[in-house]
């Protein structure tokens, strides 16, 4: 029996696995932080002998290499990928036995060019048995591992390595999908690495699992024509995180563990200091607490799934970085997530009370408010408020406010002098993003307003809604 044990990633929005036959074990794309992936095995008993990639990883740092590295397995990478460090190379067409289990190597391009999936069969054999996963008995195949080729209802984005290569990367993802299709039985599971909050998916899903026969039913790949596939595909193609520009060549070179010591404490004179020299300082509380009372020059970004990637997509890359939570657990998980993705020394943190933090100069606040207070100050006769809508370009066009101005979040620190004087209403479509839009305003002495609420309640509250 080979069983597959799935290692969720919420925060980037990926999945890890460890597939094992009772005795030997494969690991498939792990993050960096390997200590969930070596619980998992010594839980399961079972010793990790091998660890694959399916493709050099652009939404966040591997932890592939030191997981080989510390476990002593063979690291499968492409022959084809241009690494520092030793590996074991496998190309199409491979087959790797690992314990009872024999591993298929499949090209898949489209992700990346030279981006692979590993279909695992159960050998004769096989030692383990009473699985409590995903399994497979004896001769059959456990599941094909997909990377960002073949995903839940849709496939991986084909525009992360340039407008150059897009469009051949998306007819080859075609392909790839096709030759899964093809060369597999629709019972096979499919277990994806992406879709499930990536940046790194053209779409996302809700689906908890999937086979090829599903797939043939549902996803876009195998029921459009290339043509019709490509079109569609990049026409839903939105911008992705800034910070994935530096994950392929930091996975390239060859990653290790990160360090996860706990940064020093800072007090606020410091705070200040740091504040004044134009280094970031981030409060990790949640957005109502932030408005409550916060230290001025600060910027709110809320410690939740979306913290690791919209830090990352907005920092300039390499600014120190000072961390403000609640507790130092706190401060702790959002380290452990910034090093996900490669962010690994922080020049500080404090915890505790905004009041602490602030010294003498005392703390600001935000007022939050609703779309409802908005068409209220829209109708007050006084002068119509700026509006600032900080969501991507698809669900601007999607449908925005009559009049609004329109600068994704991403694009703000470049194009604040573009928003128009007098005091900003800020939102996009739940208030994660519009806190942090106000809260980098403010820092620069704007005046705003930031719309805690759903995007969704804007048309019942009487505002006028325009689609493009």
């Amino acid at each position: 029996m080979v069983e597959v044990l799935p290692i969720e990633t919420p925060t980037l929005g990926d999945r890890s696995y460890l597939v094992h036959d009772g005795e030997a074990a494969l690991v498939i794309d792990p993050q960096r932080d390997i200590g969930r992936v070596t619980a998992l095995a010594y839980d399961a008993g079972v010793r990790i002998t091998h660890v694959a990639e399916t493709h050099v990883h652009n939404d966040y740092v591997t932890g592939g290499l030191a997981l080989a590295r510390a476990a002593g397995a063979a690291y499968l990478v492409n022959a084809d990928d241009p690494v520092s460090f030793d590996r074991t190379p496998v190309s199409d067409g491979d087959r790797v036995e690992i314990g009872g289990m024999r591993v298929r190597v499949l090209a898949t391009p489209g992700h990346t060019f030279s981006h692979l999936a590993y279909v695992v069969e159960a050998g004769l054999g096989t030692a383990g048995g009473g699985a409590t996963g995903e399994g497979a008995a004896d001769g059959e195949i456990a599941g094909v591992f997909t990377g960002g080729s073949l995903l839940y209802g849709s496939t991986g984005r084909t525009d992360l390595l340039g407008p150059g290569s897009t469009q051949e990367l998306s007819r080859a993802q075609w392909a790839s999908a096709r030759r899964l299709a093809r060369e597999l039985p629709d019972t096979v599971q499919v277990f994806p690495t992406h879709g499930f909050g990536s940046f790194c998916s053209a779409s996302q899903s809700q689906a908890a699992s999937s086979t090829i026969g599903q797939e043939k039913l549902v996803n876009p790949v195998l029921t459009l024509d290339e043509r019709a596939y490509v079109t569609s595909l990049l026409a839903g193609l939105d911008a992705w995180p800034a910070y994935y520009a530096h994950m392929a060549p930091a996975n390239l070179a060859g990653p290790g563990g990160p360090d996860l010591s706990p940064p020093r404490p800072a007090d606020a004179a410091e705070l200040r200091h740091r504040i004044e020299a134009g280094e970031w300082v981030v409060d990790l509380r949640d957005r109502i607490a932030f408005a409550a009372g916060h230290v001025p020059g600060t910027f709110s970004i809320p410690m939740d799934n979306r913290f690791a990637t919209y830090l990352g997509w907005m920092i300039p890359w390499g600014t120190p970085l000072t961390l403000l939570g609640d507790s130092p657990q706190q401060v702790a998980q959002a380290q452990l997530d910034l090093a996900r993705i490669g962010i690994d020394q922080l020049a500080a943190a404090a915890t505790g009370r905004p009041e602490a933090w602030a010294g003498e100069r005392g703390v600001a606040s935000m007022r939050l408010a609703k779309f409802g207070d908005l068409a209220a100050a829209m109708g007050a006769g006084s002068g119509r408020p700026v509006v600032l809508d900080v969501r991507r370009r698809l669900e601007w066009e999607e449908s925005h406010i009559a009049g609004a101005v329109h600068i994704p979040l991403h694009e703000l620190p470049g194009r604040r002098t573009e928003v128009p004087p007098g005091e900003v209403w800020v939102h996009c479509e739940s208030g994660y993003r519009s806190v942090l839009a106000a809260s980098m305003l403010a820092a620069r002495g704007r005046q705003v307003v930031s719309i805690n609420d759903d995007f969704a309640n804007a048309a019942a509250a009487g505002l006028p809604l325009e689609r493009r």
